[in-house]
């Protein structure tokens, strides 16, 4: 994974994040009964798997990688967005710390889960982890759009502009 391609991600999920601006609070917070129940609590969810992983367990810049209840209910979309914001500089910090060990195996008991054990993984499994979890939880904040009688915009890495893709050649 390159920074380039990570790009991607963060352009796809501004895609998704845009539109959850644009719903009011009860249908951002309406419960589903799947995935993280809401569309606004999969979003933290989502970055805080980033925060965990790589913020945490990676870089070990932070012990508490994951917000309370309390801290979640105050959040708006723009102070998701934050959250993200600092996730996308965990993975900035992993691409460049990481370049030339980004396949050698870390094992520690992640600070967040005191008393799991050790886990041994790799700064690529994680970062890749990551990303797939959060297009996982993507298509179900998607359906949770659908289900609200919201057409989702495409968030798709296809669905960008050929501009995009041409600026890497």
């Amino acid at each position: 994974m390159v920074k380039h391609e990570y790009e991607w991600v963060k352009q796809t999920r501004q895609i998704l994040l845009d539109q959850c601006k644009e719903l009011n609070e009860n249908d951002f917070t309406k419960e589903f009964g799947f995935g993280f129940q809401s569309i606004k609590d999969s979003l933290v969810h989502v970055a805080g798997c980033y925060h965990a992983w790589l913020g945490s367990f990676v870089l070990s810049e932070t012990a508490s990688p994951l917000l309370t209840k309390e801290e979640i209910d105050k959040m708006h979309v723009e102070d998701i967005e934050r959250y993200f914001q600092q996730a996308d500089k965990y993975v900035a910090t992993v691409i460049e710390r990481f370049s030339n060990t980004f396949d050698d195996m870390i094992e520690k008991e992640p600070e967040w889960r005191a008393g799991s054990g050790k886990i041994r993984k790799t700064p690529h499994q994680l970062l890749i982890h990551s990303i797939t979890h959060e297009y996982h939880h993507k298509g179900q904040i998607v359906a949770m759009l659908r289900m609200l009688g919201v057409t989702p915009k495409n968030t798709d890495i296809l669905g960008l502009p050929e501009k995009e893709f041409a600026k890497y050649k």
